[in-house]
């Protein structure tokens, strides 16, 4: 590939077992020091004159990407270090190389087309944890052109039923935590032939995975792609109604992630990434998958099922990382930790995406690792969409510039540009020639397809603006900005404002309707373990003064609930769309251990929501 230039000479290593290696200690790669200049490029200006993407009529990342890689090593045209390396909490490691990724994902096709005689297109659900084998069938389902459609391991059974049914799955891959809530569903599932378990012990009506692939021959065909062929589709939540199916093409992400490991995250083939979102998250796809690979830089990898800090900022420190991608209230988790205990000497380039990241917690992260955190924004349905790169001036609180892959503009509902500081819809022009880089369609939805299209642009769903210098600032869900006595207020202004004191570990604002002015807002919070016990009214006042304090007055949260019974009674929070817009976040990190399960939460209990609901969140992306 064009990609794949002259680089540091070295053999590949041997092949190794697919099964966990213990190994005393980590192999040690050339330390780096904290640099600010880019790898890839000179300037923001510099990336808009590189980017000139070819989109070929046929491709296919796991023959064009991987197998090219593998064909490098080979040549002693690629560094040694891995593309994959996977740890674990007792010690167990598993290192790839390219060469080792393509033979063993090899194997794992012809598992696909043989034993389960899956072809071109036939729809396979992949529900695992942070294991090596999920990299491993991402790559098989596109040696074998069937579409992937990844899964969180917190679905339920209900949840599992709906994608099934949607999709028409004929084949579902998961471990044996979850092959029993499939088991109690696929009767209901016509379309479902296969299932695949990976795991060492067996089950009765299920595929052994792990059992086929060690007997499967390592020669493979790979299936001839088209670029716009679909590739993978992720549910994602909308506003309203049931999860979409966003259908991404064989070039989408394959190729147009390419902005993203180029640019953004500034890889090259001798950088490790951690990227600690979820598999079944679109983020993944994006920072564990093609934008690294695309680089042919490493991928690591832990096992962890819960974000932890203490073995997070461990890793950091004993692992020769060199970019790390979380979420804002992953690094709002480490700063309160002692970080002066960690030394990260590795460690040169920070990302985050997923939800705005708030300023102070910019700040502190700089002040006590001495590395900034670049944003960047996009969606399921995007590449990334802006992103504050390498040489570019940091406003906290801002998402960015453009990136080359999109002409991104600030609309009105007339579709007509709006000049600086002037808040409207974030669009992405799509005529007179639409990105490649955007998702195909909203499968078997041509009406929701449609309802993204307003005139020549692809309407995101997010509101913002863009400022004087070029920067883009987000102000919130086109259906969440709370308009209260004719003044507009974006929820993360007010979200912003509460987290930055020490009593609020995190919050969510929503809209609540008033009789005088409209719409109020209010606020829910998580409290620090500290304040639990604190007089509720007193707290809520000390909150209120705060935010008006650090933001616009007008602004602060008129309610703060901390009436269990009385916010139960509140049914129409239970359908508003906007309400699990802006409690999707919270949600999501409280069930993923972003944020500890407070002892007294000023919210309705999670579990008083069905799973189905919180489930369905994807905090990859503002949708997520």
């Amino acid at each position: 590939m064009a990609c794949i230039t002259s680089m540091i000479l070295s053999k590949a290593s041997a092949f190794r077992a697919l099964w966990p290696l213990r190994l005393s200690s980590s192999r040690s790669f050339s330390k780096w020091q904290l640099a600010l200049a880019a790898q890839n490029f000179s300037g923001y200006e510099s990336i808009q004159a590189q980017y000139k993407p070819e989109v070929p009529e046929y491709f296919n990342f796991a023959k064009d990407v991987v197998d090219s890689w593998a064909e490098a090593e080979k040549e002693g045209n690629r560094p040694t270090s891995p593309a994959l390396w996977w740890v674990n909490d007792q010690g167990d490691q598993v290192k790839w190389s390219f060469v080792e990724l393509s033979h063993v994902s090899k194997k794992a096709a012809r598992v696909l087309s043989e034993q389960c005689g899956l072809q071109r297109g036939d729809r396979v659900i992949v529900i695992l944890p942070r294991i090596p084998e999920w990299w491993l069938l991402n790559v098989a389902c596109m040696r074998t052109g069937t579409v992937l459609i990844p899964g969180t391991t917190q679905l339920t059974a209900k949840d599992i039923l709906h994608r099934v049914q949607t999709s028409k799955a004929r084949c579902i891959i998961t471990d044996q935590v979850l092959a029993p809530a499939v088991d109690t569903i696929a009767s209901k599932c016509p379309s479902l032939e296969f299932k695949l378990i990976v795991s060492r012990n067996h089950r009765e009506d299920w595929l052994n995975f792990s059992d086929l692939l060690k007997l499967a021959p390592a020669k493979h065909d790979c299936a001839v792609t088209k670029s716009c062929d679909p590739m993978a589709i992720y549910f994602t939540s909308g506003t309203t109604g049931t999860p979409k199916m966003t259908e991404h093409s064989h070039a989408s992400h394959g190729l147009g992630l390419g902005v993203n490991g180029r640019y953004w995250l500034d890889l090259t083939p001798s950088d490790i990434i951690w990227n600690t979102s979820d598999t079944g998250w679109a983020k993944s796809a994006w920072s564990s998958v093609f934008a690294p690979w695309i680089q042919g830089a490493c991928v690591f990898v832990h096992s962890m099922p819960r974000f932890e800090p203490t073995p997070v900022l461990e890793a950091l420190s004993r692992f020769p990382i060199t970019t790390f991608c979380s979420a804002p209230t992953a690094y709002r988790m480490l700063i309160h930790h002692s970080l002066s205990s960690y030394k990260f000497h590795s460690l040169k380039h920070c990302v985050s995406a997923g939800e705005p990241m708030n300023p102070e917690i910019m700040e502190q992260w700089k002040t006590k690792t001495g590395l900034d955190i670049y944003e960047g924004y996009g969606q399921t349905e995007t590449v990334l969409v802006c992103g504050t790169f390498k040489g570019m001036k940091i406003k906290p609180g801002s998402m960015g510039k453009p990136s080359p892959a999109y002409d991104t503009q600030i609309i009105d509902e007339n579709c007509n540009m709006l000049p600086p500081g002037k808040e409207g819809d974030i669009a992405i022009r799509i005529k007179p020639t639409r990105p490649f880089c955007l998702f195909t369609r909203y499968t078997d939805d041509p009406e929701r397809t449609n309802s993204t299209v307003r005139g020549d642009f692809y309407i995101t769903g997010d509101r913002g603006m863009q400022d004087e210098d070029g920067y883009f600032w987000f102000v919130g869900r086109a259906d969440d900005v709370i308009n209260s006595a004719g003044y507009r207020i974006g929820p993360f202004e007010v979200e912003s404002a509460l987290i930055e004191h020490p009593a609020v570990v995190e919050s969510a604002v929503v809209s609540s309707p008033d009789s005088i002015r409209g719409e109020v807002v209010k606020a829910f919070v998580v409290l620090a373990p500290d304040y639990i016990s604190r007089d509720p009214e007193a707290l809520i006042k000390e909150l209120q003064d705060h935010v008006k304090k650090v933001t616009a007055p007008y602004k602060y949260p008129r309610k703060v609930s901390h009436d269990l019974a009385s916010f139960r009674s509140l049914h129409w929070l239970l359908n508003s769309a906007q309400f699990l817009h802006r409690l999707h976040v919270l949600a999501f990190n409280t069930l993923h251990g972003y944020v500890p399960a407070p002892a007294s939460f000023y919210i309705l209990p999670l579990g008083s929501f069905s799973s189905t609901t919180l489930s369905f969140v994807d905090v990859s992306f503002s949708l997520t």
